[in-house]
């Protein structure tokens, strides 16, 4: 009962509001263990990611409540310098706790993160970062232990652009002694958003935005109130959907500011995007071009995490479309998925998809076997004749508040049979009140 339903074949109509940014909101939450007081953070997506970073607060000691999309953190009792589970194992966003807790606590015991297959993207990277600031490594079976007798500001490097050792390396370091200075930062709109909830908290960050960061630590934080910026990536989707159905939708509080390479592409394959300041509309029919060459970069480039939505947008473009893939090696798992509804896509390698657009797609049965390439399929759905079942819905729930009534909203004929209710839906309100 795992699944999303879909007739599709129909245009796309209608209006949706953007949910709150999942890859804002984990790293934030994160964060909050720094502050020895209460946080509350609004316009929190009710996704199973945010659900179970919500667990692993509270089971190191942490208070923690929710009354719709607002979460309130307490995090002046942390009790436990152990994060394990199997809310570790199944998100890859439990790394961020690294550095947090080792601004914290100065040690944590960590089991290894799990998440998406959509690469290897070891955590060697946010280790030998951390190392520069004093941490030593303990490493045995299934775990890992995390200790700084003096977690100490330093220069550090990446030999990778990494947005995860970005993030650690700056909630390790506003809670360090002197300071860090960080070379080759990412600058996604999320590390942007970390840095202005802990500098409104107290901490001193030079250089938000920029490729290098300079962090005073040391500084006492406190409890803040702090909204969570809206989601360029589902915001991304829809419009990716629009693309591939045609028809003109209306998306409430996109966030246009951070999707420059995305209206781009969008544009590019005969989409008219208008940007107004209550969001975007999108209009698009059904003769889209194909693009020559798509590329997947750091940001402002093309993201990573659309990479598989433009690709199932382009499957009934009128030419062929490349799409090469710089960030991760494993991320055309969607593709079979995709042949199943009669796609013609040649993988030359695990970097490079070439889309021969073909005239239709057609619904059949497929599985999504991570967060994106699931999104893309149920885009697929809505672009194919008869009905099309996408089986693992779980994995587009770690990251989409509800698909369904998103894509309802905008006219599409789709419905999940829940055997189960969702993860977040389990517990009402009132026993997720703050307590």
């Amino acid at each position: 009962m795992d699944s999303i339903h879909i007739r599709g074949g129909n245009a796309l109509f209608g209006e949706t509001k953007i949910q709150g940014s999942k890859n804002a909101v984990l790293p934030i939450l994160a964060a909050a263990l720094l502050i020895e007081d209460v946080c509350v953070l609004e316009n929190c997506p009710r996704i199973s990611d945010v659900h179970h970073m919500l667990m692993l607060l509270s089971g190191i000691g942490c208070r923690v409540g929710r009354s719709g999309q607002t979460i309130t953190i307490d995090a002046r009792n942390v009790s436990e310098d152990t994060v394990s589970g199997e809310n570790v194992a199944g998100m890859r966003s439990s790394i961020m706790l690294l550095g947090a807790m080792l601004g914290r606590a100065g040690e944590v015991t960590m089991g290894y993160p799990g998440g998406c297959v959509i690469g290897e993207r070891p955590i060697d990277l946010h280790l030998n970062a951390l190392r520069k600031m004093g941490v030593k490594i303990y490493e045995k079976e299934g775990v890992f232990t995390a200790r700084a007798e003096k977690l100490e500001g330093a220069v550090i490097r990446p030999c990778v652009c990494s947005v995860g050792v970005t993030e650690n390396v700056i909630l390790a370091a506003v809670r360090a002694k002197g300071v860090t200075v960080l070379q080759n930062a990412a600058k996604e709109p999320e590390i942007v958003a970390l840095c202005e909830f802990l500098r409104e908290a107290g901490a001193v960050i030079e250089g938000i935005g920029g490729s290098v960061l300079i962090i005073q630590g040391g500084h006492k934080l406190h409890g803040v109130r702090f909204r969570i910026p809206p989601d360029r990536i589902v915001a991304g989707t829809y419009l990716m959907g629009v693309l591939g159905t045609g028809g003109h939708i209306f998306l409430e509080d996109a966030p246009v500011a951070q999707m420059h390479s995305v209206l781009r592409a969008a544009e590019l394959a005969g989409a008219e995007v208008i940007v107004s300041r209550d969001g975007l509309s999108v209009m698009a029919d059904q003769g889209r071009k194909a693009l020559s060459l798509t590329k997947t970069e750091i940001y402002p480039g093309f993201p990573t995490d659309m990479q598989s939505l433009l690709m199932a947008a382009l499957t009934t473009a009128s030419g062929i479309s490349v799409i090469e893939e710089t960030v991760f090696e494993n991320r055309f798992r969607i593709v079979e998925q995709l042949k199943k509804m009669g796609a013609d896509i040649e993988l030359r390698g695990k970097r490079q998809a070439v889309i021969y657009g073909v005239d239709s797609l057609l619904g059949c049965e497929v599985t999504a076997d991570e967060l994106r390439g699931g999104a893309a399929l149920v885009i697929a759905g809505c672009m194919a004749e008869g009905e099309t079942v996408v089986a693992n819905r779980h994995f587009i729930e770690r990251g989409y508040e509800d698909i369904c009534r998103d894509f309802q909203n905008l006219g599409v004929n789709i419905y999940t049979e829940y055997g189960e209710k969702k993860i977040e839906k389990k517990e009402t309100d009132e026993k997720n009140k703050y307590r």
